[in-house]
């Protein structure tokens, strides 16, 4: 990618196309740093509906100076809008497929095999039983529940974005504890004897450890079950925990939701329905 094509893209981020967003990524191997490239490549790979744009997403946070600009620019009109160029081109391809004559073909005919009710029930455990027919099944679920599709944030999912985040925190490097090689010298007597006046002087003052109040948490966590944050559920933030393969949590979330939206309550039964599948399989 030269110079002019990338101030292009600068200016007007959402004509990137597949074979920019590829240059880009070889880009980013060399500078990894690079933050306005990794902008530009995150929004090729939403245009794409690409399943890497999640990842991209977390590495890119990783890499920000400000994840609350990240944050502006993705829940941006700019970037959730498809450039007209990509929709019309999109459009055409559609136009140009070929379209082949249906034709009638007669086969002929075959004896019908007549399958008891037993047979039938053997061939259904079998095929319920084999292991292409579960993963294909879970296939299925998967694609239901638009799993690795691109997450949607908006404008008031701020929580959303941030729980979603969690994920590239990454976990403190444990180290071994290195053993000492010189040993401490030994107190002299005018050192005891400082220490002993301090620890006299704390005793006659009498210090109070005051009680900590009952019922006064010391940190405020989020409560899927508390009726006072059920504004902050939405659906983005039950597939955020549904991509974490946080299963319970996304199941609390939907009903949550259920409840808030009982107009979709059947639609989020399902998903509910889907996700224990998910959950029974990767168990």
């Amino acid at each position: 990618m030269n110079v002019t094509d990338y101030t292009y893209l600068i200016n007007k981020p959402d004509a990137v196309n597949e074979k920019q967003t590829e240059a880009l990524e070889k880009v980013l191997e060399q500078f990894p740093y690079f933050q306005s490239a990794r902008a530009i490549q995150l929004k090729g790979l939403y245009n794409q509906n690409s399943f890497k744009y999640n990842a991209a997403l977390k590495i890119t946070a990783a890499y920000s100076t400000d994840r609350l600009v990240l944050f502006d620019f993705i829940t941006s009109d700019t970037f959730t809008s498809i450039h007209k160029s990509l929709y019309d081109r999109k459009a055409l391809e559609i136009l140009d497929l070929e379209v082949i004559d249906s034709e009638i073909l007669i086969a002929e005919e075959k004896p019908e095999l007549k399958i008891t009710t037993l047979e039938q029930s053997i061939l259904t455990s079998i095929k319920e039983a084999s292991p292409i027919a579960k993963k294909d099944h879970l296939t299925t679920v998967e694609e239901k529940l638009a799993i690795g599709t691109p997450l949607d944030f908006s404008k008031k999912e701020q929580h959303s974005f941030q729980e979603w985040l969690q994920l590239s925190r990454t976990e403190p490097i444990k180290r071994e504890s290195e053993q000492p090689t010189n040993k401490p010298a030994p107190l002299t007597d005018a050192d005891k004897r400082k220490k002993t006046e301090l620890i006299d002087k704390f005793i006659e003052k009498s210090p109070k450890i005051s009680p900590v109040k009952h019922g006064v948490p010391s940190t405020v966590n989020f409560d899927l079950n508390a009726v006072d944050n059920s504004s902050l559920m939405t659906e983005t933030l039950a597939r955020v925990y549904l991509e974490q393969k946080k299963y319970q949590k996304a199941i609390q979330a939907y009903e949550i939701l259920i409840l808030k939206y009982p107009e979709k309550s059947s639609f989020f039964a399902d998903r509910i329905s889907d996700i224990k599948i998910l959950q029974h399989n990767n168990n």
